[in-house]
């Protein structure tokens, strides 16, 4: 059976309520801010609000969902068990990590705050869990660290590549989205990819 297409109305609806919820905690903490004051933002009523959300928490899941879905729709086009060394790996991986930080700073005013290290630890692990199953396999079958190393090894890489995100949305995405996938590709992939090739490409 085929899904039933949002009304365009009620996509505006939540896409003021989201947009509001997203001005205000740049603002204040989630804690602090109103279901009221949320709506007057908006120039929505209560009734409304209550149609489509819980609770400014609810509301908060809702975008953080809209935003992994977003993301995940990129990496799914992807073949995570391909390491890029010839040039078209290289500019196949290159391309999709541009276009997930060409994704991220459309939405930047959003990214900042959910991606904030203070405020919001469990979107963070949201996003790490994301690509962790698929590339932390791939690391275990692949790499030559041992069992022990291999979990903290993937961590280090992941939690890195995350704080470099942070970094470049806090400095206004000054250098090109090209720049920083670059960057995260090669610290990514010389972190992750085994001591012995560690030690081959440093010879």
């Amino acid at each position: 059976m085929p899904v039933k297409k949002e009304d365009r109305r009620v996509k505006y609806t939540k896409k003021m309520l989201k947009e509001s919820l997203v001005k205000l905690m740049h603002e204040k903490d989630l804690s602090r801010i109103t279901i009221k004051e949320i709506c007057e933002e908006a120039d929505i009523n209560r009734a409304t609000f209550y149609a489509h959300y819980q609770d400014p928490y609810d509301l908060l899941s809702k975008i953080e969902d809209d935003l992994m879905d977003n993301v995940q729709v990129y990496l799914q086009a992807f073949d995570h068990t391909v390491i890029p060394r010839s040039d078209t790996e290289w500019t196949r991986t290159l391309n999709m990590v541009t276009n997930i930080l060409e994704y991220l700073k459309a939405n930047a005013s959003l990214c900042k705050l959910l991606l904030n290290d203070k405020r919001n630890l469990h979107f963070q692990k949201r996003i790490m869990l994301l690509v962790y199953d698929p590339y932390f396999l791939h690391l275990v079958t692949h790499s030559d660290y041992t069992l022990e190393e291999r979990e903290y090894v993937y961590s280090f890489a992941l939690t890195g590549c995350v704080g470099i995100v942070q970094t470049w949305l806090d400095n206004d995405m000054a250098q090109s989205t090209h720049t920083i996938a670059q960057l995260l590709i090669r610290l990514f992939y010389r972190i992750t990819m085994g001591k012995k090739e560690q030690m081959a490409s440093l010879n």
